[in-house]
């Protein structure tokens, strides 16, 4: 999946928390993500906040369909507040995603 197609699949599901999400589709929106809050960061200090209540959502839906090709609960992402949690959450978007049929 390129860039311009990971970026336009995730805003089309902009709040579907349901289906899967390839590595490459999350991480090319990930990248994005960073992108626009750099970006907006150069523009106006608020432009980070406008930005980031825009994509948050999004970003939230491509974790949780990313999450869900590993055959695992979105749940998962509150692990993000537990102190280390967050590597563990990490070590899981980075792995291959389940070929075969799972319950997502």
């Amino acid at each position: 999946m390129t860039f311009v197609d990971a970026v336009s699949t995730c805003l089309k599901k902009y709040a579907d928390f349901s289906g899967r999400a390839s590595r490459s589709e999350y991480w090319w929106f990930v990248l994005f993500f960073t992108l626009v809050l750099t970006a907006s960061a150069f523009v106006h200090e608020w432009g980070v906040l406008v930005a980031l209540l825009a994509l948050i959502l999004p970003l939230t839906a491509a974790a949780t369909r990313r999450l869900h090709d590993t055959n695992r609960s979105g749940w998962f992402q509150l692990l993000n507040l537990v102190p280390l949690g967050n590597l563990y959450v990490l070590y899981l978007h980075v792995q291959d995603g389940i070929s075969i049929n799972n319950r997502f």
